[in-house]
């Protein structure tokens, strides 16, 4: 049967934090710059910075658990012996352990859409975007084939939730594969083609305020409006920051569509973008039993520059439009 077109009557609540420190975007970003994200973030992982509260000003439960995905420890939990293809060309495994408190590899993962793992790569200048899910050993290792076809720094998403909390964890680290960096300089990018399909993302990101990106999908300039589940969702949201990556793998929220229902052509996030600059966003939705990734670049203004846009507020007019 088909679902509503929109996936806002799923209550689709998903609420997008970037929480970053930049650096300078499209440059070539050597090995130590690398270490650098790892060394700095990883402190402020283990000082409890960047928690998620409730309007009360205390921790609460989300819809999604934000986490600074810049660390390679978060909490007590660290991502380690991570290996993968260093040459271009190279064919072999990307493997990673995820330890626990206590130190040793942890095993008692909880499914999260449909998961136990979710792994994001995507090269420094946000080119090369994958998100697959490796598979666990007894021992605890995860791994999967692995191959670039590119030079550079890669960084390497882990999410998941330990079972002893049940709380989603955001861990990474980066791998470099050896070879000349080209960097690809971004563009605003409000529309693209993947697999046939035209992709486009409306809407006005404002730093600071909460507010709607509705992804469309077409094809052949018809509205697609048999979008399936995958992972039990509609479609998933991986948003970066350029320059240092900041991360979140979102979903929708709510009840997840039964297995036989459809929906589409528009596909809605709530984002909430602290600071203005270029975000990257990563679309994952399914038809035909097979997943796509489109690719988007959207800039987020101040709300000085809003107010230009629309010309002067008068004191005490409401200006924030369709934000929550």
């Amino acid at each position: 049967m088909k679902a509503p077109a929109r996936l806002g009557l799923y209550g689709l609540g998903l609420v997008i934090v970037f929480i970053v420190a930049g650096f300078t975007a499209n440059a070539v970003v050597p090995e130590e710059t690398a270490q650098n994200w790892v060394d700095e973030t990883a402190q402020a992982n283990q000082h409890g910075e960047g928690n998620m509260t409730d309007a009360s000003g205390q921790g609460g439960t989300s819809s999604v658990a934000l986490s600074l995905g810049l660390g390679v420890a978060n909490d007590g939990y660290q991502l380690t012996d991570l290996v993968a293809p260093a040459q271009i060309g190279s064919e072999g495994p990307l493997s990673l352990v995820i330890s626990g408190p206590d130190g040793q590899p942890m095993t008692d993962f909880q499914s999260e859409h449909e998961k136990e793992l979710h792994l994001i790569v995507v090269r420094a200048d946000g080119q090369h975007f994958r998100h697959v899910h490796p598979k666990m050993s007894v021992d605890g290792t995860w791994s999967i084939p692995w191959q670039r076809d590119a030079a550079g720094t890669y960084r390497v998403f882990t999410d998941f939730v330990p079972a002893a909390t049940g709380v989603d964890t955001t861990i990474s680290n980066s791998v470099q594969v050896a070879g000349d960096y080209d960097p690809v300089p971004t563009k605003p990018a409000t529309a693209t083609k993947v697999d046939g399909f035209e992709v486009d993302v409306k809407g006005d990101l404002v730093a600071g305020e909460s507010t709607k990106l509705t992804m469309t999908v077409r094809r052949g300039g018809q509205p697609v409006t048999d979008l399936e589940p995958y992972l039990g969702a509609f479609g998933h949201l991986v948003a970066l920051r350029e320059g240092d990556l900041a991360y979140l793998h979102g979903h929708p929220s709510g009840e997840a569509p039964h297995a036989v229902e459809s929906s589409g052509p528009e596909i809605t996030f709530e984002v909430n973008a602290p600071t203005p600059g270029r975000y990257l966003l990563y679309l994952n939705f399914q038809v035909d039993g097979r997943v796509h990734t489109a690719p988007l670049t959207i800039d987020a203004r101040t709300e000085d520059d809003e107010q230009d846009r629309n010309g002067s507020v008068e004191p005490g007019d409401d200006h924030g439009g369709d934000h929550e």
